[in-house]
């Protein structure tokens, strides 16, 4: 008997044809994918793989500290303790620890989450902050969006918990911050627990320090996080935006560059988990910051800001209320150009602003009226009033206005037409009056250059910046005043190392149409002549321009950098002042024809007329409107008294803008010694009266700091 097939053995061909058709086409997908993959793809997803198992590391730098001229730090690196846990290190996961998701999802007491909670328990103890903070979780006992969106690290009010929760989830073999700035002595208990407190350790990270606090903080600044608008910038040259700090203010922002380093990096190879393996380059140190010794010396930055504050205070005091409500003291070597103190106050307590700037207290000082985030010694625009005299006294002897014998009468007022047009069919008759005849309803009299200058008479300086009748047929006139009120650095920024300086205002006819939509009028010059009207300076252009003088012409740059040394303290720029012009050598005054058009021609200004308008300051001092405060004052010095009346928001808002009761600044400037100049000082009270009375006392009593402690220098061994 033959064996037959039974026929559930039989296959259909047709079917089978399929089967292997399917598997066919399951196989050629797959290794269309591989070839996809592996081939085609291959490369990007081997760079990628690379990509993934590479980290660079950033390692921070040392930021450069900063000196006084003779050495005393200003600003410096202090090492501040950090509490860190490693995630992954913790005796167990630290998710088990915490209560709510224990609760949610019936977890129960484990030995690892115990361990962990022990840990936080004591860590607790040692650091205040809490084990957990259950007001970081929502109904179902997850962590809230805000808490996970905007952590940062030591700005927050969560517990150890979710600190740690908030590490794990991100990144477990990277430490995280729990606890900043802690005292010393704790962080050494944490660091002899460490078998006690496993995956805690400590981080020993730079803080910025400023030893002399408020007492410069107008000029060293703070340090502050990378602005988001200057994110992408940092971040080329390498700093990391969420940890390193830059310059916000002071010579710690204009000087960054120098002081802020290079951040150094580590190339590793890590795994999933973000555990290092090992290096994959050589490791890049970090180049530490430039030390930067600047030009002021702090002895007198401090009896500069005292005898401010003293002379301010006691006069409020004396009147009942706080009439004087800030000011500016700035000294300088008028023959370098070095920046000896300057002050600006009411100032801040930059120390506030170490580890982070508090919320409360920034808004604190932008809130305050006086502004103490605001250097008024270079960002502050004011009427300069009778110190800016002195331009007019050059202009009016080198343009041949006037010779230094002729004697021109102040009678106390003049009466004069103001015209808006030459042909002007409705002129208006105002009268201009001298300082002295609001008191005594006289004037000086007969006044030459030497007693115009000495006693500020305002009359003669009408007469020879504007023109009088036939007594001054041409006066200097606002394009000529102009010129030479340029020469003297009003007008253009000193080029300080110091940022938010303002270049003032000099006003001339063009400005005003354009600005104000108005003609030039006839009086707009005669007060411009005195420093009042639309002329705006910053006390640095006043100190400025006297300091030329002071120098027989010779402008030197302003600044406050004396050098800059390396890490190792050797200085890699010495210092070396800086002549910007010579106004009796360099030809920089233009001349103008009859219809007042500037011309090609240039001029400078004679030696004599510079002899001439020191030989007025020297009398100015000696029996002029600064005789009493200077009396007795043993160093011969020169100098300018000003009272600049001004009307701006503050004192309309105190309805003080009264016509003919308008309030003033106060104002003096002056050098010494007179026949050898070593330092010039300028000193503004804000809503000050007179300048004789209020500012000249404490530029006195700077000069008096100076000299004494230049008898201290000079007795110390090697000197």
């Amino acid at each position: 008997m033959s064996a037959e097939t039974h026929p559930l053995m039989k296959l259909d061909s047709k079917r089978m044809w399929i089967i292997y058709g399917l598997i066919a086409i399951v196989f050629f997908v797959y290794t269309a994918r591989l070839y996809d993959l592996q081939i085609v793809k291959g490369a990007d997803y081997l760079a990628q793989a690379e990509e993934n198992r590479k980290s660079v590391i950033n390692i921070p730098t040392q930021r450069g500290n900063i000196y006084d001229r003779n050495g005393v730090i200003l600003a410096r690196n202090v090492p501040s303790y950090n509490v860190i846990i490693t995630p992954a290190d913790l005796p167990g996961n630290p998710v088990l620890v915490i209560e709510s998701y224990r609760k949610y999802y019936g977890f129960s007491e484990s030995p690892e989450a115990g361990a962990v909670q022990e840990v936080y328990r004591k860590l607790s103890d040692l650091v205040g902050i809490p084990v957990s903070n259950s007001d970081a979780y929502d109904a179902d006992g997850f962590l809230t969006e805000d808490v996970t969106k905007y952590f940062k690290a030591c700005d927050n009010n969560l517990g150890i918990t979710e600190i740690v929760l908030i590490g794990d989830t991100r990144a477990p073999y990277s430490p995280i911050q729990v606890a900043c700035d802690i005292d010393e002595q704790t962080a050494m208990i944490i660091r002899e627990r460490t078998d006690e407190l496993p995956g805690v350790d400590i981080e020993v990270s730079s803080l910025r320090e400023y030893p002399t606090g408020e007492a410069t903080a107008e000029i060293i600044g703070f340090l502050g996080p990378i602005p988001a608008v200057e994110e992408k910038y940092y971040t080329e040259l390498g700093f990391v935006s969420d940890r390193d700090k830059v310059g916000y203010a002071g010579v710690e922002r204009t000087l960054q560059d120098i002081l802020g380093g290079i951040n150094g990096k580590r190339t590793v190879e890590v795994d999933v988990a973000g555990k290092i393996i090992r290096d994959l380059e050589p490791p890049v140190d970090p180049v530490p910051g430039n030390n930067v010794k600047l030009t002021i010396d702090v002895r007198l930055q401090v009896a500069a800001r005292e005898a401010l504050i003293k002379e301010i205070r006691e006069w409020n005091q004396y009147l009942g209320y706080e009439k004087y409500p800030s000011g500016v003291v700035i000294a300088v070597n008028p023959k370098t150009g070095e920046v000896l103190a300057l002050v600006s106050w009411p100032s801040y307590e930059n120390n506030r602003m170490a580890r982070l700037i508090p919320a409360y207290y920034w808004e604190q000082l932008q809130l305050d009226p006086k502004a103490p985030l605001f250097n008024h010694a270079i960002s502050a625009e004011y009427p300069p009033g009778s110190v800016y005299k002195m331009a007019t006294a050059i202009g009016i002897l080198n343009e041949g206005v006037v010779t230094p014998e002729q004697v021109i009468e102040d009678p106390g007022k003049i009466t004069l037409t103001q015209q808006f047009a030459p042909n002007d069919p409705r002129p208006l008759t105002l009268d201009y009056v001298c300082y002295l005849y609001k008191s005594t309803n006289a004037g000086h009299g007969p006044v030459d250059y030497l007693k115009g200058v000495s006693e500020s008479c305002d009359v003669y300086f009408y007469k020879v910046g504007g023109g009088y009748k036939d007594e001054v047929p041409e006066g200097l006139g606002i394009w000529r005043m102009n010129e030479y009120a340029r020469a003297l650095g009003y007008g253009v920024e000193t080029g300080i190392e110091l940022p938010g300086e303002t270049d003032g205002l000099l006003p001339d006819p063009t400005w005003k149409r354009i600005n104000l939509g108005e003609n030039w009028a006839t009086g707009d010059t005669y007060i411009a002549t005195i420093g009042q009207g639309y002329v705006l300076t910053t006390p640095l252009q006043v100190l400025n321009s006297i300091a030329i003088l002071a120098n027989d012409g010779k402008h030197m740059k302003t600044t406050l950098v004396e050098e800059i040394l390396n890490s190792e303290g050797n200085v890699i720029q010495p210092f070396e002042a800086k002549q910007l012009w010579d106004i009796t050598k360099d030809p920089m005054i233009h001349e103008y024809d009859e219809n007042f058009l500037q011309t090609d021609v240039v001029k400078t200004v004679e030696p004599w007329v510079i002899e001439k308008a020191k030989e007025g300051m020297r009398l100015v001092v000696t029996e002029g409107t600064a005789s009493n405060p200077f009396e007795g004052f043993e160093i011969p010095s020169a100098g300018k008294t000003g009272t600049a009346e001004y009307c701006d928001d503050l004192a309309q808002e105190k309805d003080i803008c009264k016509p003919g009761l308008w309030p003033a600044h106060a104002w003096y400037v002056g050098y010494a010694p007179y026949d050898d100049p070593e330092i010039a000082v300028v000193a503004f009270v804000y809503n000050g009266d007179e300048g004789s009375r209020v500012a000249a006392p404490i530029v006195r009593q700077v000069m008096d700091a100076y000299f004494r402690l230049k008898a201290i220098d000079s007795q110390l061994p090697g000197q």
